[in-house]
């Protein structure tokens, strides 16, 4: 069994909650099992970010009588980014991650992300491969996520193949100041914590892993309401970028100036 929580665990996973009510109960139970199956102490820690289904009363319910869990409720809706970013900086373990609970990419490939960074890596994330289907909305999605990993290269000069993945862990020590500098409360801070935990210099490595989209549960993703956030989030992240570049620039021709020899009058 896991060690309490007033220890310090090996593994914090951090489980973002939000309308969960059908799987949550269930993915949790093969969670568990894939982590003792580690031998590795952990702590799960919800975040509950205003569902408006019966999730919050579920994770009181798995939550309740266990020492290696914890929980945070929030009074409103924060979403994706900002809930993960809480977790990872509340966290307790060693190693620190997440994955989507609806485990569309199953928990089984856990052991594997976690092999990664026992062998040096500072973090690793899931490489989708993609089992779809033929239902329409699987399809579109699917085409969203490809043409989203080409925009991605792209834009970006960072060597990560699925930036997106919902299944990312890293040594806590080396990812707490990298998640405090992420700003998107959103989807794309799954890329953005990859943009900057890269140029942070770490060493952050892709583990191939099988994607299954669930015929049994009902998304939370809006497609055209979150293609239009993404692209949003791309544009502010970007200009950002921009200006702290310029402002750089100003500070070493300022640095410089200041350090010229004055010439004598």
């Amino acid at each position: 069994m896991s060690e309490p929580n007033d220890t310090h665990p090996e593994i914090t996973v951090v489980v973002a909650c939000f309308m969960e009510e059908g799987h949550l109960a269930d993915s949790i139970e093969q969670l568990t099992s894939t982590l003792e199956e580690t031998g590795r102490s952990y702590e799960l820690l919800f975040i509950e970010d205003k569902s408006t289904d019966r999730t919050a009363e579920i994770v009181r319910e798995l939550v309740d009588g266990h020492d290696d869990r914890r929980a945070i409720y929030h009074p409103k809706n924060v979403g994706r980014g900002g809930t993960v970013t809480e977790g990872f900086l509340e966290a307790r373990g060693d190693i620190v991650g997440f994955l989507d609970i609806d485990l569309e990419v199953h928990c089984k490939f856990l052991p594997s992300v976690l092999k990664a960074i026992d062998d040096g890596a500072d973090g690793a994330t899931a490489y989708r491969h993609y089992a779809v289907g033929w239902r329409p909305h699987a399809l579109l999605r699917h085409f969203l996520s490809s043409g989203y990993r080409k925009m991605f290269r792209m834009l970006f000069d960072v060597p990560f193949r699925d930036p997106e993945t919902g299944f990312k862990f890293f040594r806590r020590d080396k990812i707490t100041d990298v998640a405090r500098a992420t700003e998107d409360k959103g989807w794309f801070w799954d890329s953005e914590i990859m943009i900057l935990g890269h140029e942070a210099g770490l060493q952050i490595v892709e583990v191939p892993c099988r994607f299954e989209r669930r015929a049994d549960k009902q998304s939370t993703v809006r497609i055209f309401r979150d293609v239009l956030a993404y692209l949003k989030a791309i544009r502010r992240f970007t200009r950002r970028r921009r200006q702290q570049r310029r402002a750089a620039k100003r500070g070493e021709a300022g640095v410089t100036s200041d350090a010229a020899p004055r010439q004598k009058v």
